[in-house]
């Protein structure tokens, strides 16, 4: 008689076969762990870079509104923001124009090497166009017309309209160019 297997033995992993798919699951699963934290990473740096960067936007626009201007020299100071505490420092230069400065502020965190910046941005403050706290609005034609800051010595408090300048007229006896209307299309 003969002796039957049962069906069993044939169906099922071996420990060998387990054990290779436990390896790549594993591997799998370390690729994926690290894209996360990579993704993470790379949200925190932006957060920290955009905080330095309006750090960086308050002083200059700190800078720009003051009533003087600011004095040609290299100047720090920390401000809290998002949560964290933030160092920047400001260089002020002159330009070839004499009233205009170049301002150079650059952002990093408080406990980070000197040297670094997360933030650097440049801005000028000069008044080679306007007065600070002036509007200047040009229209094609006209000359400059200044609001918003108030009348200096010099200047009336009422200024009077531009002029606005008449129509050119052709000189008398040359042809005057009318536009005509294209000829109707032949497919039509």
């Amino acid at each position: 008689m003969r002796r039957m297997y049962p069906a069993r033995l044939n169906a099922g992993f071996t420990l060998v076969e387990v054990l290779v798919a436990l390896v790549i699951v594993a591997l799998g699963m370390l690729g994926a762990i690290e894209a996360i934290s990579e993704s993470a990473r790379n949200g925190s740096f932006l957060r920290d870079k955009s905080i330095a960067h309006w750090v960086a936007m308050n002083q200059l626009t700190a800078t720009r509104l003051a009533a003087q201007p600011p004095k040609l020299e290299k100047s720090s100071d920390e401000v809290d923001m998002g949560g964290r505490r933030w160092r920047w420092t400001m260089e002020v230069t002159q330009t070839p124009v004499e009233t205009i400065r170049r301002i150079e502020i650059s952002v990093r965190p408080e406990d980070a090497d000197e040297e670094s910046s997360l933030a650097r941005i440049t801005g000028f403050y000069g008044t080679a166009v306007a007065q600070p706290g002036t509007t200047v609005v040009l229209w094609q034609g006209q000359q400059a017309q200044r609001g918003g800051g108030g009348a200096t010595d010099d200047e009336d408090n009422e200024q009077p309209p531009p002029k606005t300048p008449p129509e050119a007229e052709p000189p008398a006896g040359e042809p005057v160019d009318t536009p005509v209307e294209p000829p109707p299309d032949p497919t039509d």
